[in-house]
């Protein structure tokens, strides 16, 4: 099964979808969050976007967050202790057992995957959801792993 939300960046959404996320683990929540706050830090507020959350052939979890800027490629930070920022990628990368960019002419998509399956119920239970007026997203990229 899978999760599908089509949204606009705002800090409000993070909250919201970690909601409708619930039933998935703190690991799914987290990356989540982490590519929505991507989008709204680097690409912008008010940015149209889609994140996506489902099970793989491989038993993994798979998440995806699509935004309409094809130009603007994560890049992973270098931080130190001192830095409010830049973490994020490395989050990433720490938690997923991969990660990557799909590109578009129109588009670029932002994934990982982890080992874990979601909830069977968590996604079926779920009562149908309709976009609000929030989200958020960055700047992320290993490169393109397909």
């Amino acid at each position: 099964m899978t999760f599908e939300l089509s949204l606009l960046a705002a800090p409000k959404s993070v909250p919201e979808l970690r909601h409708h996320l619930r039933h998935h683990s703190f690991d799914v929540r987290l990356c989540v969050s982490e590519l929505v706050t991507n989008v709204i830090d680097h690409v912008g507020e008010g940015t149209p976007m889609t994140v996506r959350v489902m099970s793989t052939d491989q038993g993994r979890t798979r998440i995806e967050v699509t935004d309409p800027d094809p130009g603007r490629l994560p890049v992973p930070l270098q931080s130190v202790a001192t830095d409010e920022g830049g973490r994020g990628l490395a989050l990433l990368d720490a938690l997923a057992r991969r990660w990557g960019v799909e590109h578009g002419a129109d588009r670029k998509t932002v994934w990982c995957e982890l080992d874990e399956e979601p909830c069977e119920n968590s996604m079926a239970a779920q009562e149908p959801v309709t976009p609000s007026r929030s989200s958020r997203w960055a700047d992320m990229s290993r490169g393109s792993e397909v």
